[in-house]
């Protein structure tokens, strides 16, 4: 069953759905020579570049994008935004499927180490290396890369980039 919600900052302007879906609530629109009833709409989504579905929410005359995975976090999952420390994940990787089921809040590093096209091993932060024809765990800090080292078993890579991530939650 589709369950519309408030946007916040949008309260009695706009709604968004538990399946994604974004609307416009009737109202009353005064355009300089009288008022006009604007009515209830589901809007249509863009894509944005990265090819997220986006809307334009207008309000005191002002219009600003909004992705619609963020409204859905916000409205359903009591998400708030702050910067890169949680971000939204759409757990089926399909960017514009938007309903509140498909998408979860996790860290910014399990977001970028998970479900990678093409990978070459099983394990987070692990990689064939293959001008040394070994396995290379590597770890990202604040978006500069470490080399931890090239090894003869995938999972002895592994280890060590566990061990590494242990150390940094420390």
């Amino acid at each position: 069953m589709e369950i519309f919600k408030d946007i916040v900052g949008y309260e009695g302007l706009y709604q968004v759905s538990n399946m994604g879906r974004v609307k416009r609530l009737p109202r009353e629109i005064e355009n300089g020579t009288g008022y006009f009833i604007c009515k209830e709409k589901i809007l249509d989504p863009s894509k944005d570049a990265k090819g997220y579905f986006a809307t334009c929410l207008r309000k005191n005359n002002q219009g600003k994008v909004h992705k619609i995975h963020q409204l859905v976090a916000i409205a359903f999952l009591n998400h708030t935004p702050c910067g890169m420390k949680l971000v939204i994940d759409h757990r089926n990787d399909i960017k514009t499927d938007n309903r509140v089921d498909n998408l979860q809040l996790v860290t910014n590093r399990e977001n970028t180490s998970k479900d990678k096209k093409n990978k070459t091993s099983k394990y987070k932060g692990v990689s064939w290396h293959k001008p040394t024809q070994k396995w290379v765990a590597q770890i990202y800090i604040d978006g500069k890369a470490f080399n931890l080292g090239y090894f003869e078993k995938e999972y002895d890579a592994s280890v060590v980039y566990q061990n590494k991530l242990l150390s940094l939650n420390n």
